[in-house]
Parts: C-alpha cells; structure tokens; sequence
C-alpha cells in the first residue's frame, strides 16, 4: 500500500466523526485533500455541514466537492478541524506549513473545539525537527528578522540552516496572506513549546509552524491499520 492509499484511509477515519449539523475546519494539504473528497461524497449523500477552508486551494476543493461553506467573520467557533500534519510528537505536538497555509491553519484550530491530524505513519516522530520548521514572515526588515529569529533559535538550544522558501518557479513563495516563509532546518526541537513562545514574540514573525496544544487526536495509517492516539 503506498503513501496516498494511507492517507486516504487516515481521512476516511476521521469523516466518521463528522456529523450532520457540525461546523467544520478544512485542512489543507494532500492528506486532508483526501477528507474534503471524502466529506463532499457524503454531504451530497445527504450530509448537512458548513466548512470553513484553511487556503484558497482547500476552498476551491471544497466547492468542487459541493461542500458548504463559511468564514470565521460569520461564525467564531467551529466543532470539528481536520488537517494533516508534516510531523507529529507523543504529545501530539505538530509541525504544519509544508503546504504554506500555516497561518489560517493554526487561527482555525485555534478556533475549533476539536482538532483531529490526519497522516500517514512516516509523520510520527519522536522529537519535532527533521522536517524544515516553517517561519512565516513580513519581506520588510527580512536581515532583523531573522537575526531576532536565531538569537531565539540560540536561546533554544537549537541550530541549523534557515532559507527563504521558493516556489516551484523560482522566485519566492508567497502566502495567501503575503508573507514570505522562512524554512529553518533545525534536525531536533529538544522543547518545542519554549521555542514556539519565542517566535511568536518576534515582531517580523507573523506564525510559526509549531502547533502546540491544538491538536487532540491523532489518526496514522499503516501497514497495520490505523493508529489513533489522543493529547495526554
């Protein structure tokens, strides 16, 4: 079975939980593209849901799939998010923003009562860091910015590479909000909540992609099924 059939049966699991009347947060990503497909099969079975999108990738998906949709503006608090995760720790701790929707990620988690992480079993580590921690950031003041950003990273106990993300043109990926990402190749988070509290108090820095305490379930696909572990 390879990677995409695991995805899939991930987010199959997770559309079980999803029930008539919720309000729901979309991921954002190849595995929660999957759940989106999933929901929209069931919604035109007679499932009656609202979702609210975390990129315009994910809102042109959900369309497609005649998935409802709204925003936060219209409602603040949402039942259920589902999203997938490029890595997640046995606190369920997670590094997002391979995909760059890092911030509308992490403001509808914020928002929902429940978040439930989809992925395959290659995405649980032990310790967050082997894959680049996405930074997004303001283009203004990029040089203070990232001087501020790895004195954090010194105060951390962390060290590595940091590189403006690019996109698949050349030129610098822009975010749907129109920031810049700033990847940083760390290896190992020895405390990931203490690093993410000192990024957030950077000025230049708009999110990180350390997601801490939001998510409560985790769903991982394997050769032997699917894992779940629930946040300790």
């Amino acid at each position: 079975m390879n990677l995409d059939e695991l995805k899939r049966q991930a987010a199959a699991r997770a559309v079980e939980f999803v029930q008539s009347g919720m309000k729901l947060g979309l991921g954002t990503g190849s595995t929660a593209k999957h759940f989106v497909e999933l929901l929209g099969a069931r919604v035109r079975d007679g499932l009656d849901v609202i979702g609210v999108p975390t990129s315009e990738a994910t809102r042109d998906d959900a369309i497609r799939c005649g998935i409802r949709l709204t925003t936060l503006d219209e409602i603040d608090r949402l039942d259920l998010t589902v999203d997938g995760a490029d890595e997640v720790d046995p606190s369920l701790n997670l590094i997002k923003g391979g995909g760059g929707a890092l911030l509308r990620e992490k403001i509808v988690a914020a928002a929902s009562d429940r978040m439930i992480v989809i992925a395959d079993e290659t995405k649980w580590v032990e310790t967050l860091g082997r894959f680049p921690l996405p930074i997004e950031v303001i283009p203004f003041g990029l040089a203070a910015t990232r001087r501020l950003i790895e004195k954090a990273f010194a105060d951390c106990g962390v060290s590595g590479q940091i590189a403006v993300r690019k996109g698949r043109d050349g030129h610098v990926f822009v975010t749907d909000g129109g920031h810049w990402i700033m990847d940083a190749h760390l290896g190992r988070i020895s405390d990931a909540p203490r690093l993410a509290q000192s990024l957030a108090c950077i000025p230049g820095v708009v999110e990180h992609g350390l997601f801490i305490d939001l998510a409560s379930t985790a769903m991982l696909a394997g050769s032997q099924g699917i894992r779940v572990i629930e946040r300790r």
